[in-house]
């Protein structure tokens, strides 16, 4: 999808933290929010807007909301 970034998610980490890709590989970010009753997801999104100096308002859960791979769509 256009627009959209991959993401592959480690929530109870010890470190909040988004990782460049390797060589066409999905966006790492790694957050200490567990992922109960979708802290994770909220957490993901707040540091993805934060590391694209963006409005978290900017940034929708696509798909993956139960899954570690998700897609994440940036609005215009």
């Amino acid at each position: 999808m256009r627009g959209c970034l991959e993401v592959r998610v480690t929530p109870g980490a010890s470190a909040d933290a988004v990782i460049l890709p390797a060589a066409g590989g999905p966006l790492a970010v790694r957050t200490t929010a567990l992922p109960e009753h979708g802290k994770a997801n909220e957490a993901v999104l707040r540091l993805l807007a934060k590391a694209l100096d963006q409005p978290a308002s900017a940034l929708e859960l696509v798909r993956g909301a139960t899954s570690r791979n998700k897609l994440v769509r940036l609005a215009p």
